[in-house]
């Protein structure tokens, strides 16, 4: 399902929604604090459905629509339900992102909630190895840091934007590409962290900023792809991760349990994202 518009007219978007309806492609509307959300429900019609939508705002009171509710009348195909808000903000969040998308969210939070009863252990299990040892006889430690959130804020922050960036990039690209971008951004920026604070270090951040990048430099490289990101959305993530070196030393020890903020994580995250999507664009030129 494909979000088109916000309308803050309902009737004008029960017309279009009508209209649509008379092609055979099949659009709900659902209750938004602007008016109402027109979506789209088979994202295969995704184009012509763009394509009616601009020719309908240029003109919403054309008599092809107006027609369209009168033929339309009693089916109820399309009826506008508000539903309930709980449902409403289910349907928007599974509407948003893909299967990987949902794992990783998943594993998270199930990481995070097993630290909360057994504590160190966790960490142990998941913190970047600390010798060539560890490293041969638990390899998926190179990774799995990206798993740790060691506070309310740390996860609620991190799954905000990996369920937003994330979810962009697979709805449009496919699982694959998500699954790429993630296994290299978890492990390469991981080192580096690793060499600046040692092992005590965690989070999806890293991978967030990869996703960050992608998506920045294949808007502006690709943008046929049909993948945007608010620059003042870009603006933020980057003013973030610059006062995260302000405020905390590029190198630094941590004793016990108390993780390192891992703004190499980050720098190198953003350098992975911004680099595929260099690379795809390369890709696509020897392709065409």
């Amino acid at each position: 399902m494909q979000q088109l518009a916000i309308v803050d007219n309902p009737r004008l978007a029960q017309s279009f929604v009508d209209y649509m309806a008379t092609l055979k492609i099949a659009c709900q509307l659902s209750p938004h604090e602007h008016g109402v959300v027109i979506w789209l429900v088979d994202d295969a019609h995704l184009t012509q459905a763009q394509s009616e939508w601009q020719a309908f705002i240029k003109d919403p009171m054309a008599r092809k629509y107006q027609q369209a509710s009168w033929q339309v009348g009693d089916q109820h195909q399309v009826r506008f339900s508000y539903g309930s808000s709980s449902s409403l903000i289910k349907q928007r969040f599974l509407s948003h992102c893909g299967p990987f998308t949902l794992v990783m969210i998943a594993a998270a939070i199930i990481v995070y909630l097993a630290s909360m009863f057994m504590g160190n252990s966790v960490y142990r299990a998941l913190f970047f190895p600390t010798s060539m040892a560890s490293f041969y006889a638990q390899p998926w430690r190179i990774i799995t840091p990206i798993l740790l959130h060691f506070s309310l804020t740390h996860i609620l922050f991190n799954l905000l934007w990996w369920w937003e960036f994330g979810g962009a990039i697979e709805r449009k690209l496919g699982s694959a590409k998500l699954i790429i971008l993630t296994i290299v951004s978890g492990i390469l920026p991981n080192f580096m962290q690793f060499w600046s604070t040692g092992p005590l270090f965690g989070g999806l951040s890293g991978v967030v900023y990869a996703l960050l990048g992608y998506l920045w430099w294949t808007a502006w490289l690709r943008p046929h792809v049909g993948v945007q990101i608010n620059r003042m959305i870009v603006g933020f993530m980057l003013l973030w991760m610059v006062l995260g070196f302000v405020t905390t030393p590029l190198s630094s020890s941590s004793n016990g349990f108390i993780p390192a903020t891992a703004n190499l994580a980050h720098l190198f995250g953003l350098i992975v994202g911004c680099a595929q999507a260099g690379f795809d664009r390369l890709i696509d030129k020897d392709i065409s």
